[in-house]
């Protein structure tokens, strides 16, 4: 059984199709890195998946049980994260009280104390590089360090599924090569399955075991990465684009 399936899903903004029938089913323990031109529906899909933005038609199942038009906090509840393109820490408090608020709200493995939550918080900080900072403000970190935070407060709720809307954009080479090795580490040492929506093809064709291809909403290829970027539609629709 997928961990998480997708079937004929639909976002629909005034009538316009932002996601149009999608389906895709991802296995445990899986890298899926969702791709396509500026305008395909990647963002919107995983707002879908995540909560934030309720389905016109379809149906979202996590395991065996639909998720479909539960609040973000009852899909967390459930063992899915989301990770956004822009950071949304608070910036009035320190990086372990972040960390700490995603193991207390965040999680899917019951109630926790506060020394608890507290414990997951610094190990999920300390996962991301971050240890050395659990007392700085949050408004002290750079654009980077602000993202690892993201994820460590999504980490420190001990998810089985993580989704990743472009958190790679707009890092230098060095960033980068940290950024691709923690995600892997998030599968490789956490078992976390990854759902990972981004721009920056280096890393997706460095990191991702799968591709699937959107444009206009719709999937256009779904496969092993290599053979999914010599695809002449897929050529013509992303790659195309990427070098007008």
């Amino acid at each position: 059984m997928s961990l998480l399936s997708v079937d004929r899903l639909e976002k629909r903004f005034g009538g316009l199709p932002a996601v149009d029938g999608v389906s895709f089913a991802v296995d445990e323990g899986e890298i899926l890195a969702i791709v396509g031109p500026n305008g395909a529906g990647k963002s919107t899909l995983l707002k879908v998946i995540g909560g934030l933005e309720r389905a016109t038609a379809g149906v979202v199942t996590l395991g065996d049980e639909p998720i479909t038009g539960l609040s973000p906090h009852q899909i967390r509840r459930r063992g899915l994260a989301m990770v956004m393109q822009t950071p949304r820490s608070f910036s009035s408090m320190t990086t372990i009280e972040n960390s700490v608020l995603g193991a207390m709200f965040g999680g899917h493995t019951g109630r926790l104390s506060e020394r608890e939550a507290v414990a997951r918080g610094r190990d999920a900080l300390a996962f991301v590089g971050l240890g050395a900072r659990a007392r700085h403000p949050v408004g002290t970190l750079n654009l980077h360090e602000q993202r690892f935070l993201e994820l460590a407060r999504a980490l420190a709720g001990r998810p089985r599924i993580l989704l990743l809307d472009e958190v790679m954009a707009g890092l230098n080479d060095t960033e980068l090569r940290s950024s691709i090795d923690i995600v892997r580490t998030v599968r490789d040492h956490l078992g976390i399955t990854v759902i990972w929506v981004e721009h920056v093809m280096k890393a997706v064709m460095n990191l991702a075991e799968r591709i699937l291809v959107l444009n206009f909403g719709r999937v256009l290829v779904d496969g092993d990465p290599q053979q999914v970027m010599r695809h002449p539609e897929v050529i013509d629709a992303y790659l195309g684009t990427a070098r007008a």
